[in-house]
């Protein structure tokens, strides 16, 4: 069902439901009238009143039209005074006394209102309820209405309130509404609101609180001189606000927040389409209960979330700032590919650790990993290979590609708090941090650290961008904004926010090396992989916050399927202090726990369409539009990597002991002995493969598989 249609169907639902039942909008019920008197002129209680009926407010819907907010009716309990004749305000302010105490047995949470508060309302507002409750709805009113019975005094009057059906889901995004201030005291003026009015107070219900809040509504009532109700009547009747629909997927969301639940105590989690820019998770941990906002949060429950140490009101996945860690070298090796600094087959020699002016850069696993290439430098996260690649590159252009893939700068989507990380140049270190880019900035930057900073939406904004090759798409949240009626007033397209203009081959090649980081035996991040489709990804492990607190983060991020991107994602761990934590440990295996179940679901999207057929145009050798002499030619199938040459088994002669190694494309190195066991398995490799020159065999020490523990860079005290 299109989404449209549904939104309109199920648009201002609690509106409906009332008005199908009584055929029009909620009233506060109505007194026997008397005819004796119609009059109004020269009466004291006599009154034509003229007030505002607040229209119910647009519903925020996912992508396939179910709700995160809509309205309900609810009700409250209201005081209704009646009209006395020569009485004192000590009358009065005892019999409302006496109400309150009767509601409050009934109700405990009712509010109570001051002496002063009832004399006020009867002298100016005696024709109107009081209101002594907060919102109430479901069985809770059932039960109350057979307690108050038929009195008049304490009646239930119904109003719309705001739901929030999946509570604390995508609640940083979604927001939540509150009052626009106390109902009026004193006089009765035309147009007083019947109950209060809301608007939004957080998130897209506060930015798209134009579209949401509709058109209010006019109802006339004519009082004689006993205050009781002669006529009323709607002048006007409410408009529902528009809808406004995201691109988020609501069970999705569910999933990310469940996963992040279970796998964390704090974290974010963020899935982007890659070809249209769509955010379709984006998820914070902790979270907070929306419902809690409805009707009013008390002072002392939001000092409570405010100043909790979790943060839960803390958007993680947009407003959080984080070093990005190793998964920052995926855009230091396309840089560097696409400046021609390294090519795919070029090595650099990765020592075990260089060492810097006042500080110490080293590898992961803690061993020197010999010389390697870029793909196999990305599958290991070797720091000292990225960090002589990052001199080489120079900040500057490493820097400028990041900005390229959003870095640095806000996503541009409708979210309150988020942001803008930090991609620093030259005049930021001048001011900041009193010189210009040395070679132990770029080498900190290079592996992801130093002065970096970056959002889990930056990060899996850039993943997106990297999986695409070509252009950076423009991330929407919003799919459509719609009116009252369900008709659709705006409508998002799929944009390029940046053309990256890489150069022939530098996206593919960084996919090999986050290719072989999930799906080789020597990749850190084996623990996301998915067996049904070809996953990239890249581990990241970082010091965080004050040295005191000795605490690290852990990030996975990347895109999938390997043959044709659709999908990227980021997800970041926050790790408790003193607690020994690493990307391919704690973030890879939620990035599974998320997309494992969703397999039939995500196999039909990624899908690719059988080949068509292509027409041509026999003489001219190009399709023809003019139907003439022409014949269809199948398209041949697109040539796949081979993977590469499958690994053979070392030589081990009487006087060594040798190590099967990857050489400087990352495949295994064949030794001469078993060169012919191979040749047959070569015949299947791509063109392009077979037409490399072969190298000279270049052996690395071998190493254990490195376990980040973002200790990688060791400071020196005194230099």
């Amino acid at each position: 069902m299109q989404v449209t249609r549904k939104t309109a169907a199920i648009a201002v639902i609690g509106v409906g439901l009332w008005i199908s039942a009584h055929g029009q909008p909620p009233a506060a019920p109505v007194a026997d009238p008397s005819s004796s008197d119609a009059s109004v002129k020269g009466l004291k209680n006599a009154r034509v009143i003229t007030l505002a009926i607040p229209a119910p407010r647009g519903q925020i819907l996912d992508r396939e039209g179910e709700p995160f907010a809509q309205n309900l009716v609810t009700c409250q309990v209201a005081l209704q005074y009646p009209q006395f004749e020569n009485i004192s305000k000590e009358f009065v302010i005892e019999w409302g006394r006496k109400r309150q105490q009767e509601l409050k047995a009934l109700l405990p949470k009712c509010w109570e209102k001051k002496d002063e508060e009832l004399w006020a309302h009867y002298q100016d507002r005696r024709w109107l309820p009081l209101f002594l409750s907060g919102f109430i709805s479901g069985t809770h009113v059932t039960e109350l209405a057979k307690k108050l019975g038929d009195r008049t005094d304490l009646a239930l009057l119904p109003v719309y309130s705001r739901h929030y059906p999946c509570g604390s889901v995508a609640a940083h995004i979604i927001g939540y509404t509150g009052s626009t201030g106390k109902l009026p005291s004193g006089p009765i003026n035309f147009n007083d609101p019947l109950w209060e009015m809301t608007e939004g107070k957080s998130g897209l219900e506060m930015l798209y609180d134009k579209q949401l809040s509709g058109t209010p509504g006019m109802k006339r009532i004519l009082y004689n001189n006993e205050g009781v109700k002669l006529h009323e009547e709607i002048v006007k009747r409410p408009q529902a606000g528009g809808n406004i629909v995201t691109t988020l997927n609501l069970r999705w969301q569910q999933r990310a927040e469940t996963v992040l639940r279970e796998g964390c105590q704090r974290g974010a989690f963020v899935v982007i389409d890659v070809t249209t820019g769509e955010v379709l998770v984006m998820a914070s941990r902790p979270s907070f209960d929306l419902t809690e906002f409805v009707g009013g949060i008390s002072a002392g429950r939001f000092k409570e979330l405010n100043e909790d140490p979790a943060a839960p009101l803390f958007a993680r996945a947009f407003a959080a700032q984080y070093p990005p860690a190793s998964t920052f070298k995926a855009v230091v090796a396309l840089a560097a590919l696409h400046d021609e600094i390294i090519t795919e087959q070029s090595t650099v020699d990765a020592p075990a650790f260089l060492q810097f002016p006042g500080h110490k850069i080293r590898n992961a696993s803690g061993h020197a990993e010999g010389s390697i290439a870029v793909k196999y430098a990305l599958a290991r996260s070797c720091n000292t290979w990225f960090a002589q690649v990052g001199i080489d590159c120079g900040p500057n252009n490493f820097l400028a590609m990041a900005r390229r893939l959003g870095y640095g700068e806000k996503s541009g989507l409708p979210l309150v708090g988020e942001a803008t990380g930090l991609i620093p140049s030259n005049e930021w270190m001048l001011a900041n941090q009193k010189r210009r880019f040395m070679n132990g900035d770029s080498a900190n930057m290079a592996i992801g650290q130093g002065v970096l900073l970056a959002t889990p939406l930056q990060v899996a904004q850039g993943m997106a961008g990297i999986g695409n090759g070509k252009a950076l798409p423009k991330l929407q949240i919003i799919r459509q904004v719609q009116d009252g009626k369900g008709r659709v007033m705006q409508q998002s397209i799929p944009e390029v926010r940046t053309d990256l203009g890489l150069a022939k081959n530098a996206a593919l090649v960084v996919h090999k090396g986050m290719r072989d980081v999930v799906n080789e035996s020597y990749g850190t991040g084996k623990s996301g992989g998915l067996s049904w489709t070809v996953m990239c990804g890249k581990t990241g492990t970082a010091q965080w916050g004050p040295a005191s607190k000795n605490q690290r983060l852990a990030w996975f991020a990347g895109f999938f399927p390997y043959e044709n991107p659709r999908f990227a994602y980021a997800v970041i761990y926050e790790g408790r202090p003193g607690q020994t934590i690493s990307g391919g440990r704690m973030a890879a295996p939620m990035v599974h726990a998320f997309f494992n179940p969703l397999r039939k679901e995500i196999e039909t999207i990624i899908a690719v369409p059988k080949k068509a057929m292509v027409v041509i145009d026999e003489e001219r050798g190009f399709p023809s539009l003019l139907g003439d002499s022409i014949r269809a030619i199948p398209v041949a199938p697109e040539e796949q990597e081979s993977g590469g040459v499958p690994r053979a088994q070392p030589v081990q002669p009487e006087d060594e002991e040798v190590t099967a190694v990857p050489d400087a494309k990352g495949d295994a190195m064949q030794d001469p002995a078993t060169e012919e066991a191979t040749e047959e398995a070569t015949e299947e490799a791509t063109e392009e493969q077979r037409e490399e020159p072969e190298k000279e065999a270049l052996r690395a020490i071998p190493v254990d598989d490195p376990e980040e523990t973002g200790d990688e860079i060791e400071m020196t005290p005194g230099q």
